[in-house]
This record gives C-alpha cells, sequence and structure tokens, in this order.
C-alpha cells in the first residue's frame, strides 16, 4: 500500500492582489494544471507497469513458475525475487520525501521529480498484474477512476467546509498505516479485509477533502506563476496517491486473483 505523506508542503507567501475575473480565471487554469499533471503521471504508471509486466513475464516455462502457465523470466526474477525488490518498493516513497523537501526547488525541477515519481512508481506496481487477472484490473481502475471524479467534483463544488472531515480521515489514515504494520506479522485476512474497507472510506473522504484544500491553496499562490506551477505539481502529487491507494484497496476488495495451480 502506498501511504505516503501527502500534505508535505504549504505556502507560505500570499498571492498578489488580483481583479475577481482574473482571480476565476486562474483558479480553473491551476486545477485544471493539477488534473493534467494527475492524468498525466497516472498514465506513465500504466504504461510503465505494464511494459514491466510484459518484460517480467513469459508462458514458456522457465526456473520461476507464479501462476498456471505463467513464469518470470530473468529479468523479472531480479525485480521481484531478489533484493532489489525492496529498491522497486521503496523508491516511490523516496521520491515522495525528495518532492516533499524540494518545493524551494524550481518548478521544472519539482515537475521532473514528479514525473520520474510516476514511472517508478509504474514499476511497483507492476506486481498487480502477477496476482490479478487482468480484466479484473482494468474494470477496477474504471471503477476507481468514477469514485474519483465524483468525490472530486464534490470537493470542488460544494460550500461545506470539509476540514473537520479531513482532519478524522488523516486520523484515520494513521490508523490503517499501524495496523497494516500489525498485520505483516499476524496475517489476519479478517483484519486486512477491515482495513481494505476502511482504507476505501478513509480515501474516498480525503479525496473530496483534498480537492477542496488545494482549490482553497490558491489564495496563496494567486499572481505568481511559479508559485502557481509548483503548487499544482504537488496538488497532482496528493490526488494521484488518494487515486492509487483507493485503487489497490478496492482491487483487494473486488479484483480477481490469477489461477496459481
Amino acid at each position: 500500500m502506498s501511504d505516503f505523506d501527502r500534505n508535505a508542503t504549504a505556502w507560505g507567501q500570499t498571492g498578489a492582489r488580483i481583479g475577481s475575473a482574473e482571480y476565476d480565471l486562474g483558479l480553473r487554469s491551476y486545477m485544471l494544471g493539477i488534473y493534467n499533471h494527475m492524468t498525466l503521471a497516472l498514465g506513465i504508471s500504466a504504461l510503465v507497469a505494464w511494459g514491466t509486466f510484459m518484460a517480467a513475464v513469459t508462458s514458456e516455462p522457465t526456473a520461476y513458475r507464479i501462476a498456471s502457465a505463467m513464469y518470470l523470466t530473468d529479468f523479472g526474477a531480479a525485480i521481484y525475487l531478489s533484493p532489489i525488490k525492496w529498491l522497486v518498493m521503496l523508491a516511490p516513497l523516496g521520491f515522495v520525501m525528495f518532492m516533499s523537501f524540494s518545493v524551494n526547488r524550481s518548478y521544472q525541477t519539482l515537475l521532473t521529480t514528479f514525473w520520474a515519481f510516476a514511472g517508478v512508481m509504474g514499476l511497483s506496481l507492476s506486481t498487480v498484474f502477477l496476482v490479478f487477472k487482468i480484466g479484473s484490473v482494468v474494470e477496477v481502475l474504471f471503477m476507481t477512476a468514477a469514485t474519483f471524479g465524483a468525490l472530486s467534483l464534490y470537493g470542488y463544488t460544494t460550500r461545506r467546509s470539509l476540514s473537520a472531515m479531513g482532519t478524522f480521515m488523516v486520523m484515520g489514515l494513521f490508523g490503517i498505516i499501524i495496523a497494516s504494520v500489525v498485520n505483516m506479522f499476524v496475517q489476519s485476512s479478517a483484519l486486512q479485509f477491515g482495513l481494505n474497507v476502511l482504507g476505501i472510506l478513509v480515501f474516498a473522504g480525503l479525496t473530496a477533502w483534498d480537492t477542496q484544500r488545494l482549490k482553497e491553496q490558491y489564495d496563496d499562490v494567486a499572481g505568481d506563476t511559479e508559485l502557481v506551477g509548483k503548487a499544482s505539481v504537488m496538488g497532482a502529487l496528493t490526488l494521484y496517491l488518494d487515486f492509487i491507494n483507493m485503487f489497490q484497496m478496492l482491487l483487494q476488495l473486488f479484483g480477481q486473483r490469477n489461477n496459481n495451480n
């Protein structure tokens, strides 16, 4: 599960005072930038995940059988079975931490790092094709996209403050992380099921709250092109992580697993 620090930065400067019409136009451009960056990052991750899976798996018998008529190539064995797998698993977290402490760098540096993160994340996500049927992965992906879109739209349009709910959801997120670590040792299927259900609810709430928070954050960067650009990249990272975590938990609940016989 990709539970990273999603709220890693706050903008300490206030944008210049601008007119109402210009403000509205800037807000729409800012939010569109967030969604465009996020969508492109998801596309990069999907392409890298699929490309990695195709290079890592073969139907020709090898020494590494993982499912019915599915075997690992030498490349697959290297990234999934050797110690390199830990680098594949932890590299995305390293990128998120780097971006969290790099908000003072240039917009282009931040954006390039975000694209690199999306690629590395795709490498890590390629394992879902080893566990779940491809058709099932695609179905859950569309389910996640529809759910995320509805929740983000709600967060953007509602006039109700979601700050209280957001605080509660962040607390729930930390609870999930702690419980997940515990379950690594106890290996309880019932606990894992409960964590997946709770996780979906938590990231659903976070999607709406993060969208509203990012919209309100525009007040702090309005009028400064560089700050708007950097804020849009960090906002895209936040929503990307909401999407990916929701996708993984929905997949655990509704995904059809490959036949291991």
